[in-house]
């Protein structure tokens, strides 16, 4: 955990700034170590390992706001810095939405602040680390002729932070993080490289998949071999379950206070308004225990709660910060999203393929934007042709186009396949009638 040294220092310095000129001030302090091995082919490629402290300060000055961070947590370097940042602020100009949130607004409960810390982090050895990698790689390296290159990245992470203001906030809360992934590349038709990839990730060592990733890659790549396009068409979609985000993605944007209050969003005055299918119930759930994106705050020390966000298609809230809803003349609501899950239905990908006559099962993109404007997109994409049921081809070099609205207006059914190494707990999505180009 933080250090009381910290914390008292931190306190210090948020009363340093209130006697220097700021009628109000946040300080965050945090403190953290990560390490990365790469393995490639036969050998170790890449080690990485770092530390590193920092302290940011939000400061309220004459109507005024700034915010400024630093790596020099001394006392004696604190006090220069923030008379510095005060007077920088005050060249600023005025924003009269700036302000701490309502103190009633604040988290104040008593949870573990280290329940997502892996007390064994600390323990671990180089060589153990090393090793997952290691073999991740020899899980298939040579195992295929069409093998060009294996590589396998192990990397780990922990950080303590510790967050106080004067309106009376403080909190903190500490957190360990473990990945394995693996990376293959095969040689394909004429120049054709196909490659593909696969991971796991968990807050805790234990729950960490440290076999069975090189091989899944292996296994992913391989389907590809033999990819091109197909005829251009209305063809209904499934996204498999690791790539619902890039769908997702634009309409947590488009909910954003920012997006709303600089008209930046196809979803603005959309509360209480059908966005999506019926089938699209979206929930955020902060406080499911041992999760990753678990937290009982916000970065302003706002207290989360379970929050519907579409219900049966109809949106239900925004993500609005303290400054925005200011800016927006709206109820704030909280900053950001922390662990997104989805009402799930009764099939996993497989049964999701198994019951069309033809679609497209999207499996990747690569490239494209959406306008988070109008929710215009356009993306390309690598797959699979389904037919009766099965996997017939695999394509790549084409494009999906629409509207974020009409996509998700158009969802028919959700799988029961979230993977839960990520704070958005996406299973695989099947819409109808959705535009590709190909040949």
């Amino acid at each position: 955990m933080i250090s009381q040294q910290y914390k008292d220092l931190a306190q210090e310095m948020m009363e340093f700034a209130k006697r220097n000129g700021c009628s109000a001030s946040r300080i965050s302090i945090g403190s953290g170590t990560e390490s990365s091995f790469e393995y490639r082919d036969t050998q170790l490629e890449q080690l990485q390992q770092s530390s590193q402290n920092q302290l940011s300060v939000s400061l309220f000055v004459d109507g005024r706001f700034g915010s400024y961070a630093t790596n020099r947590i001394e006392k004696n370097e604190l006090e220069k810095f923030i008379r510095n940042a005060i007077d920088s602020t005050r060249y600023l100009a005025g924003d009269s939405h700036r302000a701490l949130p309502h103190p009633g607004l604040y988290y104040k409960g008593n949870d573990a602040p280290d329940a997502c810390y892996d007390k064994r982090f600390d323990r671990l050895q180089p060589d153990e680390k090393l090793q997952l990698a290691k073999a991740a790689v020899e899980e298939v390296y040579q195992t295929d002729p069409h093998i060009i290159s294996v590589a396998a990245s192990y990397g780990d992470s922990d950080w303590f932070s510790y967050l106080v203001d004067s309106n009376g906030f403080e909190g903190e809360k500490a957190q360990t993080s473990f990945s394995l992934s693996a990376d293959v590349s095969l040689k394909g038709d004429g120049d054709a490289r196909p490659e593909s990839w696969w991971y796991d990730s968990a807050l805790f060592w234990d729950k960490l998949q440290k076999e069975g990733i090189g091989k899944k890659a292996l296994e992913r790549a391989l389907r590809k071999l033999g990819q091109g396009k197909i005829k251009s068409g209305i063809y209904p979609m499934i996204v498999d379950n690791m790539n619902v985000s890039n769908l997702l993605s634009p309409v947590i944007s488009a909910l954003n206070g920012g997006s709303l209050a600089q008209k930046n969003s196809f979803l603005i005055d959309k509360l209480g308004k059908k966005i999506a299918s019926g089938k699209c119930t979206l929930m955020d759930e902060p406080h499911l225990p041992l999760a990753q994106g678990n937290r009982w705050f916000d970065s302003e020390g706002v207290a989360t709660r379970q929050r519907t966000i579409i219900e049966n298609g109809v949106l239900q809230t925004y993500f609005i910060d303290t400054y925005n809803a200011s800016r927006l003349k709206m109820p704030p609501t909280i900053s950001g999203a922390s662990i997104l899950t989805f009402r799930q239905g009764d099939k996993d990908v497989d049964g999701l393929v198994a019951q069309l006559k033809k679609g497209i099962l999207v499996t990747g993109f690569n490239g494209g934007n959406s306008n988070s404007s109008t929710g215009d997109f356009s993306f390309g994409i690598e797959g699979f042709l389904i037919e009766n049921g099965k996997l017939v081809k695999p394509v790549s070099e084409m494009n999906v186009t629409g509207n974020m609205l009409t996509l998700w207006e158009r969802l028919a059914e959700a799988g029961n396949d979230a993977r839960h190494h990520s704070a958005w707990r996406t299973p695989s999505l099947l819409f109808d009638g959705v535009s590709f180009s190909g040949i």
